[in-house]
This record gives structure tokens, sequence and C-alpha cells, in this order.
């Protein structure tokens, strides 16, 4: 029997962790309480760790776990944060559960202001920048207020990306004051005050013109400025400066003038004048200034006065010379202005030889006089609405100069210097001449009259050692003074020239100079040459020595350096020597950038260009020559490839195998058609049947309507006699105002001598046929003129000896050159000639000359030519054609 023993056990809970938040955030310096609520039966044991650590309560004060198991933490830190664990525990049961708990420390923001104030300009369109800088945990947001707004970014304020910067625009001087800078976050706010002054520059806002009549006991000018600060203000008229507490006299600047007073008050100035003289008139000029800027206007104090008459009192002229005499009127307002001579206004029936001219300020009466009567007293009176004023002028006799005194001369070898004093009386007017004359002793006078305005007298042409007597007078408008007593002087030896005097003129471009010499004394021998010679200042050795001949007056020395100093010397030669150097010096213009009117230099590109150009035509022109020269070069290949041309002089194949052809034009003159057809007998008169050959182009059907033509227009046939030597075919065109229009052929045929057979470089190898006939005297044959309508021939002479008919003389063959000048004549006529077209190849049968190199010997065969007139109104043939 088994006994059970039941043990009561009281009722359990497991650890359960009701309330352990995770983060939990305080702020700094706050008493933190960490909650971490935790259940269980029998209740657990809190145990609390902070970084891994158990956190010792009796170390740190400010830890302390709460009856209700939270830890307090007093004044917490920011290195107070992190992980916290907390750890419930039940030994009964040797259960244990935790919690990580994150604890955060919140900042409250720190904030600083860049600047506490700030500086700005108003209405000048400038901006102002406010700063503020601002730390805290979380990371603080930054506003700005001013007047307790909130300002935002807009047309007026814009803010960065953390809103630190405020930046405002187009400052006003309403932008003036507190603007205050707001950090916030988790833990709180903080604000920071930043000033804006607003600085206005000057403007001047009042000022106004004023008008005062002469002697008014004053007037005041004002003058209103605004600015911050607040402007100072000062007058100003023409050179003097009036402000308060230093007003400047008006005839003496240095000393104090009672009669100006300066006050100002605030932004506004007044300038008072007392006993209002005309003198004050004017333009005045008020200056606002402060530290900012400042700011000028002008105004116009008017003063109405009296006229006030001036100009020289006494007039000089004489009989028959007109005289202006000036009267000079300043008024306000303008002044109306009367002469008068005797009472009596001018001009009168009196005074027929006055005129008056007016200007604004002032009236000129010319008078001419003719008599003493004219001379005198006249009387100028102005008036305006403030008044009247008159004056007496007098037009007094003028007089001839009193005599000038020679004070001395200074010789040298050939001229002398006469020093002079002026006249003592002028006779009213001024001196125009003066007169010197001088002699040797006993002889006649010579002189000469020099301008009063020359300032020197010198006296040239003299001979060495010999002793002259000199005098002079004076020369006004009225007529000639005495002459002062004669003065002795002796000239000196033959000697060295004196110096030349120069001048220098700085030439266009600035480094090109013209220098200018003035002969003086030449000693008493003539100059021979002029040695000039140059250097710059800081140069040692001077330029090499030039040469000019003695007429010559000046040199233009070229080429200098810019911006240098140069000194030139200019000696004068003659027999006796070399006189001392004429000296000056200058200094040449600072180089341009760009001096005008020249080309810019060509760079390396466009030289290579130009050069690769001027190539390039240099070979088109050599390529050009060989064409018409030699037969040869890139214009031939062209030629014969593309436009199957054989070039200028090479068309003798043509002529070789009877291609040659003519062409009319549009007008109603005949075509002629030339035919050679080889006979079988050389004496045949009859047109017998022709024997083609292989260069015989006609087919049968174009010769048998050739034979027709020529049966209906009963052309003549010409029988050409057989020759030794080729027969020469000779064309000639003439053309009415530019237009091939009439054309004439001449078959000319010339008796020559058999000449041994000759190979032509030139010609086509064709083979040449020989003759045993060549060497037999042939007949001349006739002339043919076919610019006429046709006739019938009587006799070949008849025609031969027609008036439009041409005799040449046919070379012995050269062969096909001879040919070659005759086609090209031809082909360079015919305005039409295409390119190529061997189906247009006119219908003429050749004469075929054949050359053997292997015999050495020519044969030419007799032809026949035909010649037949075709009406005008056939189509017209192409040009002279050839076909390889």
């Amino acid at each position: 029997m088994c006994n059970y023993v039941f043990v009561t056990f009281p009722f359990t809970e497991k650890i359960t962790f009701e309330s352990a938040p995770s983060p939990q955030e305080f702020s700094e310096g706050d008493d933190a309480e960490i909650v971490c609520d935790v259940i269980s039966s029998p209740p657990p044991t809190l145990i609390w760790k902070h970084k891994g650590s158990k956190i010792q309560f009796a170390k740190d004060v400010r830890f302390k776990i709460l009856d209700n198991g939270h830890l307090q933490i007093r004044s917490i830190k920011k290195t107070d944060e992190g992980m916290y664990n907390c750890e419930a525990r039940v030994m009964a049961r040797g259960e244990i559960d935790f919690r990580m708990i994150k604890v955060v420390v919140n900042v409250l923001p720190t904030i600083r202001a860049r600047q506490s104030e700030v500086n700005a300009t108003a209405d000048v369109g400038s901006s102002a920048l406010l700063a503020c800088d601002a730390d805290g945990f979380p990371e603080p947001t930054v506003t700005w207020a001013h007047n307790n707004v909130v300002l935002e970014t807009g047309d007026k304020y814009s803010l960065n990306e953390d809103g630190s910067e405020l930046v405002i625009k187009d400052v006003a001087k309403v932008d003036e004051g507190e603007y205050t800078c707001i950090a916030k976050n988790k833990a709180g706010e903080k604000a920071e005050e930043v000033s804006l002054n607003v600085f206005v520059q000057p403007k001047i806002t009042y000022l106004n013109n004023q008008t005062a009549a002469e002697f008014d006991e004053q007037v005041t000018l004002t003058c209103e400025a605004s600015g911050d600060p607040t402007p100072t203000i000062s007058w100003s008229f023409e050179n003097r400066v009036f402000a308060e507490g230093q007003q400047a006299s008006w005839t003496r600047p240095d000393t104090l003038d009672r009669n100006i007073v300066v006050r100002s008050h605030a932004r506004v100035s007044s300038l008072t004048l007392k006993n209002v003289q005309f003198t004050y008139a004017g333009q005045y000029l008020c200056t606002a200034g402060n530290s900012i800027g400042q700011d000028d206007q002008h105004m116009y104090l008017e003063v109405r006065y009296s006229p006030k008459i001036q100009g020289p009192v006494a007039t000089y002229t004489w009989e028959g010379n007109a005289a202006n005499i000036s009267c000079e009127v300043e008024a306000h307002p303008g002044a109306s202005v009367l002469w008068f001579r005797d009472g009596l206004q001018l001009p009168s029936a009196n005074m027929t030889n006055t005129k008056i001219y007016n200007t604004p300020t002032a009236s000129h009466l010319e008078v001419t006089p003719d008599s003493q009567y004219e001379f005198g007293s006249y009387n100028c009176t102005a008036t305006n609405a403030m008044g009247t004023e008159s004056k007496e002028f007098l037009l007094i006799q003028a007089d001839v100069p009193s005599s000038p005194e020679i004070q001395g001369v200074e010789p040298f070898s050939s001229t002398a210097v006469v020093v002079f004093g002026e006249p003592d009386s002028m006779g009213g007017v001024p001196i125009i001449r003066y007169r010197v004359e001088w002699r040797l002793p006993g002889q006649q006078w010579t002189g000469r009259e020099y301008d009063a305005d020359d300032g020197e007298i010198t006296i040239a042409g003299l001979k060495p050692e010999t002793t002259y007597e000199v005098k002079m007078s004076a020369i006004n408008g009225k007529g000639e003074s005495e002459s002062c007593p004669a003065s002795t002087f002796k000239t000196e030896p033959v000697r060295e020239p004196s110096a030349p005097k120069l001048e220098v003129k700085v030439q266009k471009g600035g480094n090109s100079l013209k220098v200018n010499w003035i002969k003086q004394d030449d000693g008493g021998s003539p100059i021979m040459y002029y040695l000039v010679r140059y250097k710059a200042r800081h140069a040692s050795h001077w330029k090499p020595e030039i040469r000019i001949p003695n007429a010559s007056e000046y040199v233009v020395l070229s080429g200098l350096d810019w911006n240098t100093e140069y000194e030139v010397h200019v000696v004068a030669v003659n027999q006796q020597g070399k006189s001392e150097p004429g000296t000056v010096s200058f200094r040449t213009a600072t180089e341009p950038t760009t001096v005008p009117g020249t080309f810019p230099r060509l760079g390396t590109g466009a030289i290579v260009g130009i050069l690769i150009v001027v190539f390039f035509l240099l070979l088109v022109g050599v390529d050009v020559t060989c064409y018409f020269l030699n037969k040869c070069g890139l214009l031939m290949c062209i030629a014969v490839n593309f436009c199957g041309k054989a070039g200028p002089g090479a068309k003798s194949k043509d002529i070789e195998e009877g291609k040659a052809a003519f062409t009319k034009d549009e007008s109603k003159e005949p075509i002629v058609e030339v035919r050679t057809e080889e006979e079988p007998v050389p004496n045949q008169e009859g047109g017998g049947p022709t024997e083609p050959n292989e260069t015989t182009p006609l087919t049968e059907p174009a010769a048998a309507a050739a034979a027709a033509a020529a049966a209906d227009t009963d052309s003549p046939v010409v029988n050409l006699l057989p020759s030794a030597a080729t027969n020469s075919v000779t064309e000639s065109f003439s053309a009415a105002h530019g237009s091939p229009a009439s054309e004439s052929t001449t078959l000319t045929t010339s008796p020559t001598k058999a000449a041994p057979p000759k190979s032509s470089p030139q010609s086509d190898p064709v083979a040449q046929s020989s003759s045993p006939t060549a060497s037999t005297q042939p007949d001349v044959g006739p002339l043919v003129d076919l610019s006429d309508p046709p006739k019938p021939i009587s006799s070949p002479s008849a025609n031969a000896r027609g008036p439009q008919s041409q005799r040449e003389p046919v070379r012995a063959p050269d062969g096909a050159q001879s040919k070659d000048s005759q086609v090209d004549g031809a082909s360079e006529e015919s305005p039409n000639a295409p390119c190529t077209d061997p189906t247009t190849a006119a219908q003429t049968d050749g004469k075929t000359v054949k050359d053997d190199s292997t015999k050495g010997e020519t044969e030419v065969k007799n032809a026949t030519a035909e010649v037949k007139t075709v009406p005008s109104e056939a189509p017209q043939a192409n040009g002279n054609e050839s076909k390889a």
C-alpha cells in the first residue's frame, strides 16, 4: 500500500513586461524616468544596466530605482544617452527576462548670429544678408521673423535650404529694424536678434530758382535734402564755397563777409545774400553729402538791374579810315541802345558817314571821318525797365608814331641783329611795321620793312669786315615816323657759320620726325651743306651722319623707337669750317595697339594659302603654253579624251582624210562646198568618173545627189593642173557686223619647183604615194570668186583676175603644218562647231598625200576642184569636224 504526500504550492505567474517602450526621449537637463513595468508572481527583482554594465547607484547619485521599478536619472545629460537593459529575475524558479530600451536625450538648440548688426544702403537696388548658425539635437529648424511676422521665400525675401541665411532684396528704408532668427527642435526653441541698419544716400528734395532786384535788402536761397545719416549741406558760387560759419567774401575769399549768411537746421540749409548786387546773379550749386555719398543740384539767381556800360572810352583813327566805337552793355532785362552826337540821335542827316551794328551785349558805332568835324564826343545811352545809363566816348585824331630808338647792333660776318626800343608815342594806333635802312658810309640807303610781330630784326646780305650805318622808323596806320639817328657797326671777318635754329614736328604715325632748320649767319661764306646726326638719349653712339645739300631746309627721320627721347644735332658747313651744332630734343609717341591706315599682318596659314594659289596659277599657265605650243599637257589630254579634239595645229589628219567641212550662217548667202577628186589621168579635161579610194567619204547615193545638184545649178567646174608642190587652199571669211554671213573662197595654185621628199614629224603616219610626173612644171589654176552669184566661166584667166580673188604663194610641204594652219583658221571662224558629231560630217572629197618613209619620195596626185553653189535656204551644216 502506497502512501502519497501532496505538497501544495502558491499560485505563480511568469515574468511579463507590461510597459517598456523604446525609444524613450528626454530633454537635456530634465529629470528623466525610464519606464519599465514588469509583473510576475512572486514579484521579480529588477536590475538596470547601461552600455552592458550594471549601474552603480552608489557611485552616481543621479541614478535611482523608484518604487515602481523605473530608473530615474536626475539632470540627464547627452552622455547618458544610449541603450539601457531592464532585467527582471525571479530567483525562486530561476526565471530571467529583460528588455532593451533606447534612451534619447534631446538638446535644446543654441543659436549665434554671424553679425549682430548689418548695414545696407537703400534705394540703390542692393541686397542685405542676415545669417545665424544654430546647433542642437535633433537638428533644429531655423526661421526668421520681422515685426512678429514669419518671413518666407518670395519676391522680397529668400532663404537658403536650412534657413540660416536670409536675403532681403532691394533694400529700402522701411526694411530697417530688428530681425529674429528662431531655432527649434524637440528640446525647445531659441531666438537671436539681428539689427538691420539702412542708410540712405543724400538726395536734394527742394531747390528752386530765385529772382531779386538790384539793391534789394536781401534774398534767401533754400536747399532741402534727405538722407541717413543726416547730410551736411554747403553752397558754392563759381570758385567760392559758403558753409555755415565759413562765409567767404565776394572779393576776398580769405575773409568773412557779413552780407552772406548760411544757416542749417536738420535737413534744410539757407543762403542769405544781403544788399543784392547785380554781380550776385548767376548759377549756385547746392551740395548735400554724408558718409554714403553726395548729391549736387544747381539753381539760378536772377537779378534784375539797370544797364551798366563798359568799353574803352577813347578810340583813335584818321581821316578816311573807319573806326568802331564799342558800347558794351550789361543789363537785365536787356536794354535798348541809342547813339547821340551833339544831342542828335545817330545816324542823322548831318552824320551820313556813320553806321550802327547791334549785338546782344554791345552796340558798335562805325565812323568814317571825312574832316576834323567827325572827331569828338559821342554819347551811348542804354535803357531798360530798371533804369537808364549814358556814357561819353571820344573819337580822337590819330598821329604818326614817334621814332624808335636803336639800342644796339650785334654784327656777324654777313648779318647783323638790330636791338631797338619801341616808340614813346604810338600815335593812338598800333605799330604795324618797322623800316630798317643800312648803307656803306657815303652811299645810298638800302631798306627793308619788318612786321612788328616778328620780334627781331636781322639785316642780311652784308659783307665781312665792313662798316655800315643803320637807321630805322616806325609805321602805323596813320603813316611813318621820322627815322632815328643812324648807328654805326662793323661786320666780323669771314668765319664759320652760326648754328642753325631747329624746329621739330612729329609726323603721322608717331615714330617719324621732321626736323626743320632756319639758316643763321653764314659767316661770310656760302653754306655748302648741312650735317645731321641723331641718337637716343640713353644710347652712347650716334647714328651715321647724314649730309644734306645747302638748299634743303629739313630732314625726315623715320623708323624711330617708340616712346624714346632723341637728341638731334645739325651743323652748317662753309669753306671756313663747321658751325656749332644746333640741338633739339624730343620724345616719340607711345606705340599704338593698332596703327590707323595699315593692314593687319598675314598669318602663316594665309601666306601658305597664297603661295599655293600662286603655284597653281603658274602650273595652269605652263599647261596652257604646252597645249598651244607643243600639243601636250593636261588640257591636251582633256581635249582628246573628252571632246575628241586634237588641239590647235593638230588637224592635218582631218585634211589628209578629207573630213574638212564648212558651215554657213543664217543669212541668204550661198553655201559653198569644195570637193577635190582624184583623177585617173593627170591632164583629163572632162569630168570623168572618179575612182573611190579609202579616204573618199561620199557614198554612192550622196555622190549622185551631189551630181544632180551640180547639174541643176550649172556650176562651173575648174580643173587644177598637176603640180609637184602641194595645192594650197586659202579661205577668208568676212563678217558684216560680227556675223559670218558673207563667205568667199579663193582657190590658188602656186607653181614651185619639185623639192626632195621630207617627212614631217607632226604629220600622221599615213603612207604617201609618189608619182612619176612630180617633176613636171604645173600651170597656174584659175581663181574663183564665190562671194558673187555663180556665172558661167569663159576662161580660167578671167576668173583668176577677179577683183575679189586672192593669190597666195604655196610653200613646199612641210606637209601637214601648212594644212594645219589653213584648217585652223576655218574652224576658228565657225561659230557653231560642236565638240564631236560624227553623223554630220561634211561630204567633201579630200586630197590624200601619202608619205613613204622607206622610199624617201613624195607623190602628189592631181586633183580636180569642183566648186558648187547651193541655195542659201539649205539647212546650215555643222562646222569643221574630224574623226580619228
